[in-house]
């Protein structure tokens, strides 16, 4: 598995060899730097911590400073869930971009852009009221939101309310080209965030290539098995229906040159 943070920069578009128009997403990603390896028991986890970004060292509190003892100040750090996999990664470690190829598919986890407080056409869909037959000024209102029998709204009620900044994974992400003089990724699509928000890209199992490529193989397997047994079992069975054949003829010889014999 690979990770590493990064930062959103802009949007804007690349030209396959055929001429094709892709969209994609400039990121910096990287150089990160290993503040710390965290193991099952002690941490009760399997993870590795990584930090991105730099700034001034008198904006970190006493603990932070200690925590990155004998480092560069780090304006962010996240924790990357590793399970039982062996990285060889330990604390210090430097590493960038280039630990990616092109043609790579990832995950991407941002925070998504703030939109305040929306109401339920906008946050949930809904289709609103319609514009004539009394509806006077509720247009684009929720309507009944439960009896009057409970006397209380139920938890989950859809309603207004505040949308956006969320945690948003988009997978399945193709990476179209990279900049390692320049920490630069570019990302086929987009991703959530706004200019600047911090986003973290990883490799994952299950992805599309993975279950292809052995459905594939399976596949090819079940072809090239499936003549091969046939030819065996037709093979085996032609010399059989040609003895039965010769048995019935020599039989209807015999017993013809048996009645001339006996007529005569």
């Amino acid at each position: 598995m690979k990770f590493i943070l990064g930062k959103k920069l802009d949007m804007t578009q690349v030209f396959r060899d055929n001429g094709e128009v892709v969209p994609v997403t400039r990121v910096q990603a990287g150089p990160c730097t290993v503040t710390q390896v965290k193991k099952m028991p002690k941490d009760r986890v399997n993870a590795v911590q990584i930090g991105f970004g730099t700034q001034k060292m008198f904006r970190l509190n006493k603990a932070q400073q200690g925590h990155i003892k004998g480092m560069d100040p780090i304006s962010t750090i996240r924790d990357m869930s590793v399970g039982a996999e062996e990285h060889g990664l330990k604390r210090g470690d430097k590493y960038t971009v280039s630990v990616f190829n092109s043609g790579e598919k990832v995950q991407v986890t941002g925070t998504s852009k703030g939109k305040g407080f929306q109401g339920v056409v906008k946050r949930h869909g809904f289709a609103g009221s319609p514009k004539t037959h009394g509806h006077k000024d509720q247009h684009r209102m929720p309507g009944s939101i439960g009896a009057t029998g409970p006397a209380r709204v139920f938890k989950g009620t859809r309603m207004g309310g505040h949308m956006g900044v969320d945690r948003v994974t988009v997978k399945n992400l193709e990476i179209m080209e990279i900049n390692e003089e320049a920490n630069e990724m570019l990302l086929k699509g987009a991703i959530p965030g706004a200019r600047g928000g911090i986003i973290m890209i990883s490799t994952y199992e299950g992805g599309m290539e993975v279950t292809s490529t052995v459905s594939e193989e399976s596949k090819e397997k079940s072809v090239e098995d499936s003549p091969k047994e046939v030819v065996t079992q037709t093979k085996e069975e032609e010399p059989k229906v040609a003895e039965e054949k010769n048995e019935v003829i020599t039989d209807s010889v015999v017993s013809e040159d048996a009645k001339t014999t006996e007529e005569k």
